[in-house]
């Protein structure tokens, strides 16, 4: 057998591997690329494209990338996204130790004879996984059928937005490939409002992950613009009628890219440079994360989670153990996380100074006191959402951002009537999917909730303990009131 060097080959051999030896060897592949010298060695890259950006920036009169970049974001400075990192980091980094000590005890029951490292953590925490919440996720699988969790979207955009998804008939529109299927998407009202395209399957040539595409936005300068959008996967397709089973992962991240496409779907603005997801990068995920949220509720389990064999909805007692888990292994994953947001962050605030950055991320993950059993998500040799473009660069804590917004955003329904309050749910629509960019997003949100978000719904949806005192309860902190300007067109959004 090869492992590729992907993450999607890695990260299942390292959670199920038994040989020890062969995870470290594949974990140390994994983690070093871009990082041993020779011609495919991209520090020398990286030195030279952080040079330039700061360069640039100084031009511009900022005083380094980092000002640059986040002056249209919601964040607004780097301090504010910084401050938001740093409340995330402790409590983060004292569940990382949590997990290590529930991991090393069930490698000391087995006598395994080793201390918790790097390519031990995700073994050891299946492990554990199974043990505190006794969940297999061959027991889920039977019951998330690809198209019946696409029905259920549909019905969830319905319940919050009045929206109705009906298929068009083949060669009614042009399609680019004939796995491709369209929908005609209209408004409680019966008024068309878009195309939706779904993509699902893997083939040859097409990019990996799952994403949305905007090919149309909406506006009505002269006229009404309807949108035309595509959520996009890479399903193995099964044989003729089959169903295509899948994990509770890719149910999740099915409801998410549905969420960047309901953001485009509902966008009601004038300007197409302001419409939809054109919308700052740190805001852009609040959305479609908020969206996964509905997965997890009775109603959508109950009529679309069903057997593929005999029908039955997913017992109650396997969706309590995924709520269960929800919380489970976030201190990794924060962490994981955080120390690529960080050393992104401090990058782009070193201004001209000629930096290593192999020496760069060594000394920034000390400073930050980094667990010795994780390694940055990305690290700084491989990060191409910092350096393949100028996309998420001084823009990758967006994803901590975004998640706040969406935490707190869901707690609204919590508050009210549930999770389907009609009322929550038009606030929703009117101030941030309907919206595009034509309000400052601090404001909108604003407009929303009634107040700004508070970093307490993020810790609680972690599991992380909530502190309350003088500049902990609220964050991010208050965004200026200036109106946002307008952003550049983006690339397809993507996880």
């Amino acid at each position: 057998w090869a492992v590729v060097n992907t993450r999607s080959s890695v990260d299942p051999f390292l959670t199920l591997s038994t040989r020890r030896d062969l995870r470290e060897k594949v974990w140390r592949m994994f983690i070093m690329r871009g990082d041993n010298g020779g011609a495919r060695d991209n520090n020398a890259a990286i030195a030279e494209i952080l040079k330039l950006r700061a360069q640039r920036a100084k031009l511009l009169g900022y005083p380094t990338h980092a000002h640059w970049r986040l002056e249209d974001s919601m964040a607004k400075t780097p301090e504010r996204a910084v401050g938001l990192m740093e409340a995330v980091w402790k409590p983060a980094v004292a569940r990382v130790h949590e997990e290590v000590a529930d991991m090393q005890a069930i490698a000391d029951r087995e006598r395994a004879g080793i201390r918790i490292s790097p390519w031990d953590y995700r073994f050891y925490a299946e492990k554990v996984r199974k043990a505190k919440y006794d969940l297999d996720e061959n027991d889920v699988k039977p019951y998330l059928q690809l198209e019946k969790l696409r029905e259920g979207m549909f019905w969830v955009a319905g319940e919050l937005f009045g929206l109705r998804f009906a298929p068009l008939a083949d060669g009614s529109v042009p399609i680019y490939h004939p796995d491709v299927r369209v929908f005609r998407v209209t408004d409680a009202a019966g008024k068309h409002v878009g195309l939706w395209y779904f993509d699902p399957y893997a083939r040859p040539g097409k990019r990996s992950g799952a994403w949305m595409n905007e090919y149309r936005r909406q506006w009505h300068l002269d006229h009404d613009v309807p949108v035309i959008v595509s959520n996009n996967a890479n399903f193995v397709k099964g044989k003729p009628g089959e169903p295509i089973l899948i994990s509770w992962d890719d149910a999740r991240t099915l409801f998410h890219e549905f969420g960047h496409a309901l953001h485009g779907l509902n966008s009601n603005v004038t300007y197409p440079a302001l419409s939809g997801t054109s919308v700052p990068r740190d805001y852009v995920e609040f959305p479609s994360q908020l969206l996964e949220r509905w997965l997890y509720t009775r109603p959508v389990l109950d009529r679309f989670a069903l057997h593929f064999r005999t029908g039955a909805p997913v017992p109650t007692e396997t969706v309590q153990k995924i709520e269960r888990a929800q919380r489970f292994n976030q201190g990794f994953i924060t962490v994981e996380y955080l120390a690529s947001a960080v050393v992104d962050m401090k990058l782009h605030l070193a201004g001209e100074v000629p930096i290593d950055p192999r020496q760069f991320e060594r000394d920034t993950l000390a400073q930050l006191g980094m667990p010795s059993e994780i390694v940055m998500r990305h690290r700084t040799a491989q990060f191409g959402h910092a350096f393949a473009g100028d996309g998420y660069s001084a823009g990758y804590y967006s994803y901590l951002w975004s998640d706040t917004l969406s935490a707190d955003a869901w707690e609204a329904f919590l508050e009210g009537a549930g999770p389907y309050d009609k009322a929550v749910a038009k606030r929703l629509h009117d101030h941030v999917f309907s919206a595009g960019n034509t309000v400052d997003p601090a404001v909108a949100y604003r407009a929303f909730r009634g107040r700004d978000p508070d970093i307490g719904a993020l810790m609680r949806k972690r599991g992380f303990p909530v502190r309350r005192g003088r500049g902990q309860s609220r964050a991010p902190p208050r965004a200026d009131r200036r109106p946002c300007a307008t952003l550049a067109t983006r690339p397809p959004t993507s996880r």
